[in-house]
Parts: C-alpha cells; sequence; structure tokens
C-alpha cells in the first residue's frame, strides 16, 4: 500500500485512480479518503488522475499522538503534493477539508494549483464572535463535545439522515456511516481545532479560480455560516446553491456536482 512519511515521522497512507490531470481530494472531518469513491470513478473515466490522502488519524494512516491542528494537515498535503511532483491540480475539499486547502495555499502558496473546488465549508469562520455573529456559539461546541465523550454512536446515528436526503436508500445510508473512520480522541482534537480556525483574512489572499457549492438544507454548516461568507472574501469566485441539498451534497446530488465541476474544471 502507498505510504508517505509526514515531517513528524508519521504514516499517511495515499490512494489513486486513473490518469490524466491531477485532482487531489481532502476529506471531511472524521472521514477517510474513501468518502471520495463516486467522484473518482466519475473523474477517473474522464481521464483525470483522482487522488487522496487519509488525514492523520483517520482511515489507514498513523494515529499520532499530535498534530491535529491545521497547519499539520496543511503540511501534511504539501507532503503528498511535493512527493508526487503534482502540477496543474484541481483541489476538490468537502467540509473540514476546505479549512485544509485555504491553509495549504496560505502556508505553501498556489503555484502547483490550477483551480479549487469548496464543497459545503467549514471556511471562514464557524465560532461565534463580536466580529463573526453569524457563527455558532461555543455553547453548542461545548456540548456537542460532552454528547461525543459520553455516546459518540448515538451522535452518528442522529446525524445520518439529515446528512442525506428523504429519497437516499437505506443502503447508501449504511454506507455512509464506514465512511467515518477516526476515534472518539482524534475526533474531538479536529473538531476543537475547526472550531477554534480562523479563514478570513487568508481566503482573500486566494488567487486561483475557485467553485464553492453548498446546500440550502445543510444542517451542518448552513449556508449563511459557510458558503455565502466563503464566498463573498474569494476574489472572482463562483457560489452555488443547490435547493434543498444537504451536507452531504456530493451523494444526493452527485449528477448535478459532477456536471457543474467538470464545466468549471474545463473554463478555468
Amino acid at each position: 500500500m502507498p505510504f508517505i512519511t509526514a515531517n513528524d515521522d508519521t504514516q499517511l497512507y495515499w490512494r489513486e485512480w486513473g490518469r490524466g490531470a491531477p485532482m487531489v481530494f481532502v476529506s471531511a472531518l472524521a472521514c477517510g479518503s474513501a468518502m471520495w469513491d463516486y467522484q473518482f470513478a466519475e473523474f477517473g473515466e474522464r481521464g483525470m488522475r483522482c487522488i487522496s490522502l487519509d488525514r492523520r488519524g483517520h482511515g489507514k494512516s498513523d494515529e499520532s499522538a499530535h498534530g491535529y491542528d491545521f497547519d499539520t494537515f496543511a503540511d501534511d498535503l504539501a507532503t503528498l503534493i511535493d512527493k508526487l511532483d503534482l502540477k496543474e491540480i484541481t483541489l476538490v475539499s468537502h467540509s473540514m477539508g476546505t479549512g485544509e486547502v485555504v491553509r495549504y495555499l496560505s502556508r505553501h502558496g498556489s503555484r502547483r494549483v490550477a483551480r479549487v473546488v469548496m464543497l459545503s465549508p467549514t471556511t471562514p469562520m464557524l465560532l461565534k464572535t463580536e466580529d463573526n455573529p453569524t457563527g455558532v456559539p461555543r455553547e453548542q461546541f461545548e456540548a456537542l463535545w460532552a454528547l461525543w465523550r459520553r455516546d459518540y454512536p448515538s451522535w452518528v446515528a442522529a446525524s445520518l439522515a439529515p446528512f442525506f436526503v428523504p429519497e437516499t436508500s437505506p443502503a447508501m445510508m449504511k454506507w455512509g456511516i464506514t465512511l467515518l473512520q477516526s476515534s472518539v480522541p482524534v475526533t474531538l482534537a479536529c473538531s476543537r481545532a475547526l472550531a477554534e480556525a480562523d479563514f478570513r483574512d487568508e481566503m482573500l489572499r486566494i488567487d486561483r479560480p475557485t467553485l464553492i457549492v453548498h446546500g440550502d438544507r445543510d444542517r451542518s454548516v448552513p449556508l449563511e455560516v459557510g458558503g455565502l461568507p466563503s464566498s463573498e472574501l474569494i476574489r472572482g469566485c463562483q457560489l452555488k446553491v443547490y435547493a434543498d441539498a444537504p451536507h452531504g451534497l456530493l451523494y444526493t446530488h452527485m449528477g448535478q456536482l459532477h456536471a457543474d465541476m467538470w464545466d468549471f474544471m474545463r473554463r478555468n
């Protein structure tokens, strides 16, 4: 199996599918690279080389005892990109992964990147503060983390239906649970880093064509918290809002999303 060695010697698993110009997919909180199976199948057939990394503590990568912060995540992503000597990349991310992409661009530059696609973003800032009044109150995060420490599976079960749509098959929803591939300590550490992160200044400096796709029925990260303010910070950004789409729009609105991504890639 292919592994790369991070700066602190953590072993990170990566996978690829297809040949052609590279697409690098950055996963959501608690999810391994398997979450991109349908996108690998779609864009691999379209002549793209699809690549994804299991974030440290996720999937088949080592669970290090530290390093669950966005600087380290961005450095891990840079290690993959540099090791494979990737150029003209389409960087695709979902949820928490969007912050990793922003931090990668601000920390390592955009010279290897051609374009950016952000799905259901958690950027620019989740936590509610005086200068971020639309964010999530800290008490809600604290309550969530307390539940995870007590009964994480109950939260997963309760969150499953809102992640999809009523028409989603039971089999697809069951498969969705298997995508969660991190331990409770790792999930907590990542969530804390996500809650504290502020990407607003960094996003002003993004200089690559960017597509943001967000659903107007996203209960995990509402449009007003993620996609809308993110699009206002990135110069020339294209925002597509999907009607009745949840956080898991890459599964529930797959055909529409793939078509929009391909059109964006061809035009940019």
